[in-house]
């Protein structure tokens, strides 16, 4: 291995700007799953007001209301649900890179751990 003026190994910075790399989206996807739960957690929030206030109106009048908003309640779980379970995954997998970089170069590990 060329060394730099600094006296690192090319290499060796190679891997560690790719290390960088993988945990910036490793943040982003938790940002993500931030959003996610955010998300997930709004019609839970909504539908707890509306039983809570339940008493003070009637079901049959206001039903026209109600329907869509279960409609958009329910594609907002699923979205918060999609995007909880897409930064998980996301994030297992840079995990596993970030694990299997330091294995293949035993010289960064201890920088990772």
């Amino acid at each position: 291995m060329s060394t730099e003026t600094n006296g690192l190994p090319k290499l060796d910075n190679v891997i560690f700007g790719e290390i960088q790399v993988l945990l910036a989206e490793k943040r982003t996807a938790l940002a993500s799953l931030r959003t996610g739960i955010a998300v997930f957690a709004l019609p839970l929030s909504v539908l707890s007001v509306l039983i809570a206030t339940s008493r003070y109106y009637n079901m049959g009048t206001v039903m026209p209301l109600l329907v869509p908003l279960l409609l958009l309640n329910l594609g907002l779980v699923v979205l918060g649900s999609w995007l909880i379970f897409r930064s998980i995954h996301r994030i297992h997998h840079f995990e596993h890179r970030i694990r299997e970089l330091s294995d293949k170069y035993r010289s960064i590990a201890e920088f990772i751990e």
